[in-house]
């Protein structure tokens, strides 16, 4: 779902590596400036995601944890 200059990913439910390639997926469709939130509850996601941003060269915003659900702030740039 795209709202604005926002990308949001629901990938609640999908074990690694399908976050990572669903958010690379997206990222490599957008344009420069455009931010995600991606929505994942696999713990592995912890260290891909933030992996994943140093190899693309994206900004990792923040990281949210609740309940075993965890939001990723990214900016491409």
């Amino acid at each position: 779902m795209v709202d604005g200059d926002i990308v949001s990913l629901n990938l609640l439910g999908f074990l690694c590596p399908v976050p990572v390639h669903e958010t690379r997926r997206a990222v490599e469709k957008s344009a420069q400036g455009t931010l995600f939130e991606v929505l994942c509850d696999d713990p592995e996601t912890l260290h891909d995601i933030p992996a994943l941003c140093d190899r693309m060269g994206l900004v990792l915003l923040g990281v949210n944890e609740d309940a075993g659900e965890y939001a990723f702030r990214i900016e491409k740039r």
